[in-house]
């Protein structure tokens, strides 16, 4: 639907850090944006730090003439806190909206939500996208990486816009359509699960130069720098190279060294477990960086149990450099492996035929999980692809081969030292478990017949069959 009014390209509401940097992407690349805010006061201030900028900017604190201020048909980008605010916010604007309209939520919103308040608006001539955005505060600013769900009008209307803020991957937006309804927010959530175990998985490899190996931050800083070029080559090994080479101006000691070991999480790494339970995947490098950042928490019983709980250690060799470096490659790969594979199964569930390739492409740039491999994993889906597993594409076989001893040689080490490693562990028991034909779940099935009559299957004989439980 072509443009029929004349104002601003876009409505971005929500001033926070997100949103400012949205708005001034926006009026940087040459659009008009309409802006606004909950705290009225913030909206002024905000256009006037705009700099040169400011002329693209258009504010106002009443919600009515806001919306009349954007060109019709409307795009609104909403950047709010997800669940109750949004619904709140649906509820005040759409008798504002008129037939062609779109709202966005650009938060990290629960793909289920989305998918209610899309089904709301069918049949309304008003549209409603979840867009998953990533990238920090930075990359909003300068070029995020953004998932779209939504409907066919939704992305002709947002494209050349979303288009030209995005980050580019030599030369190419990253950014795109991915499906309908949540299709955009539930690639954005295991993105973000990936994400948890990615920076688990690097703190784990600190844990055991600084508590096996007895190196300094600055030293495993200078390790991590060394990496930032190699197949390990990603924004967050460039930002842990960077956060361990720090020092604190009040102690001269390295920041990392004065911060309490306790991580928050804002839920979206539960959100990628819930959702793979429920669709019998598993996740389990996921599961341990969530659960790792719950252990967290327990500070003070982890103070208390320090002098309490016997180790155990046996004598082990501190892995080497090498070593260390494969395993954080074989257990990136396999934590991606985990997360494609729920958004595979999300896919056939709720038919949103996400091309794994594309999203891939679009990761390449902009977001937290930016890295080198992900070239790989494009031109893997693209590829050969035996049973749809990204494990099994040729070239990423070859990869696992070369680092999987060194991932086994950090885990037994790491065990035997009594160092955690829960997520580099996770993630050889899944490829351990995934390359095994024949595996262990047939005593389960016996275990779960024999005090349950639960059934089974045989490999003779189709059907379902019991046991003659005759051994007690």
């Amino acid at each position: 639907m072509a443009k029929t009014s004349t104002g601003a390209d876009i409505g971005v509401y929500g001033l926070g850090t997100m949103g400012s940097a949205l708005a001034l992407n926006f009026a940087s690349q040459g659009f008009d944006v309409a802006v606004s805010n909950r705290e009225a006061n913030w909206i002024a201030d905000f256009v006037k730090e705009a700099g040169p900028l400011a002329d693209r900017l258009k504010g106002n604190a009443d919600l009515a003439f806001f919306v009349q201020s954007i060109s019709r048909p409307r795009s609104i980008l909403f950047m709010i806190p997800s669940g109750a605010p949004m619904d709140a916010m649906i509820k005040l604007i759409t008798p504002l909206l008129e037939e062609g309209d779109t709202l966005i939520d650009g938060g990290n919103a629960d793909f289920n939500a989305t998918r209610r308040r899309s089904a709301a608006f069918d049949g309304t001539g008003m549209h409603f996208v979840g867009m998953g955005v990533s990238g920090g505060e930075q990359g909003a600013r300068h070029g995020p990486s953004m998932m779209v769900g939504g409907s066919d009008h939704s992305w002709t209307q947002l494209r050349p816009m979303v288009e030209a803020i995005a980050a580019k991957f030599e030369g190419e937006p990253c950014v795109d359509h991915l499906g309908p309804d949540g299709a955009g927010h539930f690639v954005k959530t295991v993105h973000n699960g990936i994400e948890y175990a990615d920076m688990q998985m690097i703190a784990e490899i600190y844990g055991v130069k600084r508590d096996a190996g007895k190196q300094s931050a600055a030293e495993i800083g200078a390790l991590f720098e060394s990496w930032s070029s190699g197949p390990l080559s990603s924004y967050l090994i460039e930002v842990s190279a960077a956060a361990l080479q720090s020092v604190d101006v009040k102690t001269g000691l390295p920041v990392v060294d004065v911060i309490l070991d306790q991580a928050g999480q804002k839920g979206t790494g539960r959100w990628t477990l819930i959702e793979a339970l429920r669709m019998g995947q598993s996740a389990n490098t996921i599961e341990a960086a969530v659960g790792a950042r719950g252990w967290s928490s327990e500070k003070a019983i982890r103070v208390m149990a320090e002098p309490l709980l016997e180790a155990g250690a046996l004598a082990a060799q501190v892995p080497d450099d090498a070593d260390l470096e494969h395993a954080l490659l074989a257990g990136r790969i396999l934590a991606h492996a985990q997360g494609f594979r729920v958004l595979a199964a999300a896919s056939e569930e709720f038919d949103w035929s996400l091309d794994m390739a594309r999203i891939s492409e679009i990761w390449r740039a902009g977001c937290i999980i930016r890295s080198a491999l992900l070239d790989d994993f494009a031109k893997a889906f693209r590829g050969e692809l035996p049973g749809g597993h990204l494990v099994l594409a040729p070239e990423i076989r070859k990869m696992l081969g070369a680092s999987i001893p060194g991932l086994r040689r950090v885990v037994a080490a790491s065990v035997s030292l009594g160092v955690a490693v829960p997520a580099l562990s996770a993630s050889l028991a899944w490829y351990d478990s995934m390359r095994r034909g024949r595996g262990t779940a047939n005593l389960i099935q016996a275990q779960r017949d024999f005090f349950g009559a639960h059934g089974f299957e045989r490999v003779d004989a189709s059907g379902k069959h019991h046991g003659d439980w005759n051994a007690l």
